[in-house]
């Protein structure tokens, strides 16, 4: 069951730069509340003392350098959210980088290729630092918005595992009824880091909305035409044209990112809902001020430019996931041994990727630059898994059972429900060693992890 609590008028968000396209973010342990005032405060690990950590915008090609440096006693990274940049800054531990050592830093330099909605977030055992609060909003803007800052609002959902206390429940972190079935799912849903925040709006003018879903693993299920909105982007990529939802619920899987179009009508108040218990859960609302009415539709972002795939003379490749609880893990092997009972036990690894759990020493697949892929994903496991690609956009080409995403738009995170199949396209136009996992972090931990080269 998830909570609410009382009204806050502003999300609270902050700026991490500390000069031109320059910041700085220091990983660090922060005794914050996240129920009531009267609650226990939570031990969170924090970016700059807040979860979720500062705000970082710059422009569509822009260099931005981060200084990061770690004062937590666990090492870790930071991971650009599905930014397609240089290999070695994708930020993740025992892949593309060593992690950072408590007390010591490191400088991520990169150029931000496309505008959009991303995260950043911790990116060793991601299951722990993740849940503790190591995450936040990166933003990407046009050289010249269409959206000002006043009229472009981040919402950064995350649901919390509290205690009887009201305090976050550390001791249930890392729990094998959690890796082995849906995760770690909390009770206590918030955004920006507020209990229902509320924001006044001026009448008849356009906003666009930013939802992150940085939860470790719950899917969120909204419906954005409750208050009038359209989807006009998903996980960063900005679409054609908006559309009204022609579907509910509408999922939002962990690390998924919808951007909407909202224009509050004069005199009316709004609520963004989660919709997947017995009583809908209220986590944004918004209230118009002024009588202006909108008198044109609103202008949208140009879309960004990445290859189409070419399927004619695309590269197939088959990831089979098998294992966790009600469905047989079949023969797989963990470090090069048979995971049977005792190693299950030691390791916590329950699921498979063809047949291997975990990070393999060789990779998915090797490609050449610019090739086109195609992964056939074949879900032989009880439950639903939020599979994420690094490095590139794909496209959704081929669902069992299933419509494809209206329009079949860019994505970078996708759903695939118990036993279904899904196909996913796209040109392997950068360089390195990417990862490919379930964003389920507890499922990624548990075995679902896998990597491609691109030569």
């Amino acid at each position: 069951m998830i909570g609410i609590g009382a009204f806050a008028l502003t999300p609270k968000m902050s700026i991490a730069k500390t000069g031109d396209n320059s910041f700085e973010l220091v990983a660090g342990l922060s005794d914050l509340k996240l129920y009531k005032e009267d609650a226990a405060p939570s031990s969170l690990w924090t970016y700059n003392g807040i979860a979720p950590g500062p705000e970082i915008r710059v422009k569509k090609g822009e260099r931005i350098q981060v200084k990061f440096t770690k004062r937590l006693e666990e090492p870790t990274s930071v991971h650009w959210h599905r930014i397609r940049i240089d290999n070695k800054m994708d930020g993740v531990s025992g892949l593309t980088q060593e992690p950072v050592q408590p007390g010591e830093s490191f400088l991520y330099d990169f150029i931000a290729p496309d505008a959009g909605t991303y995260w950043y977030h911790a990116h060793n055992k991601s299951w722990n630092e993740v849940a503790r609060g190591l995450y936040g909003p990166l933003i990407v803007t046009d050289p010249e918005p269409v959206f000002d800052k006043d009229h472009d609002l981040i919402l950064v959902i995350d649901d919390w595992r509290l205690g009887p206390d009201g305090a976050l429940d550390i001791a249930s972190i890392g729990s094998m009824m959690d890796w082995s079935h849906g995760g770690r799912l909390g009770n206590w849903l918030m955004t920006n880091g507020e209990i229902f925040p509320k924001r006044r709006l001026n009448a008849g003018e356009h906003y666009r909305l930013r939802l992150i879903n940085a939860s470790n693993a719950r899917v969120l299920e909204i419906n954005p035409n409750q208050i009038g909105a359209k989807v006009i982007g998903y996980d960063g990529q900005t679409l054609e044209q908006p559309f009204e939802v022609p579907y509910t619920p509408m999922l939002l899987g962990p690390a998924q990112r919808i951007d909407l179009v909202f224009t509050p009508k004069s005199g009316e108040s709004y609520a963004l809902q989660e919709i997947s218990g017995t009583k809908p859960y209220p986590f944004a609302g918004f209230e118009s001020v002024g009588e202006k009415t909108a008198s044109n539709n609103p202008l949208l972002p140009a879309p960004n430019s990445i290859p189409e795939p070419d399927l004619i003379n695309a590269k197939t490749f088959k990831l089979e996931m098998t294992g966790g609880a009600m469905a047989p893990l079949g023969d797989a092997v963990y470090k090069g041994q048979k995971l049977d009972g005792n190693l299950i036990r030691q390791s916590q690894q329950v699921w498979a990727f063809n047949g291997i759990a975990n990070l393999a020493d060789d990779p998915f697949f090797s490609i050449e630059k610019n090739q086109t892929v195609i992964v056939e994903v074949i879900n032989k496991t009880a439950f639903l898994h939020a599979m994420h690609v690094h490095g590139h956009h794909f496209r959704v080409i081929e669902r069992s059972e299933s419509e494809i995403d209206e329009g079949k738009p860019w994505r970078d995170t996708f759903m695939i429900g118990p036993v279904q199949t899904t196909k996913i396209a796209f040109v392997a136009d950068n360089p390195g060693k990417w990862l490919f996992h379930c964003h389920m972090l507890e499922h990624a931990a548990a075995g679902m992890t896998t990597w491609f080269m691109v030569s």
